[in-house]
């Protein structure tokens, strides 16, 4: 069991040229409630299962646990999860002192929509902000991948 601490920010500008590795991920929710999230995923060739609870009042800093399961059980459950299954690539860009934007480029009903994270040791922690980074969402909800499963990008009014 752990804290994830991470902020959130729309990309604006191309950083695929400092990507040093992408993933294929797909992931569904058994549970969006807000005090707390289940989520399953399929990262290349591997599952996990995941349960994040409710975020602090920034939204930076949340309960995180998360499990490595076999791929076929992965398969099975996603089968059963909440609408809708979210497709994207993830791209690992590394930031400063060891740390690493993780840029999601969504698929399907999130088409256009792509997010950089950055998981940081603590709140207060100092990150080089590249030009390609837009405009911080941390701790807005629609941009929350449970919310994106519920509610996708394409039925955004704005964007």
């Amino acid at each position: 069991m752990s804290k994830e601490i991470e902020r959130k920010f729309l990309v604006t500008g191309d950083f695929k040229k400092y990507a040093i590795k992408s993933h294929k991920i797909a992931q569904g929710f058994l549970s969006t409630v807000p005090e707390r999230t289940v989520r399953v995923r399929i990262q290349d060739h591997q599952g996990f299962i995941t349960v994040k609870g409710i975020g602090n009042a920034t939204g930076t800093t949340r309960f995180e646990w998360e499990k490595e399961i076999p791929v076929n059980e992965a398969e099975n459950l996603l089968l059963i999860c909440e609408p809708t299954i979210i497709e994207k690539i993830r791209h690992i860009v590394p930031a400063n002192d060891n740390l690493y934007f993780e840029i999601d480029v969504f698929f399907g009903e999130n088409n256009g929509l792509i997010i950089a994270e950055i998981e940081l040791p603590n709140e207060n922690t100092e990150f080089i902000k590249p030009s390609w980074l837009g405009e911080e969402v941390t701790g807005q909800l629609k941009y929350y991948n449970a919310c994106l499963a519920k509610k996708p990008f394409s039925h955004h009014s704005e964007k």
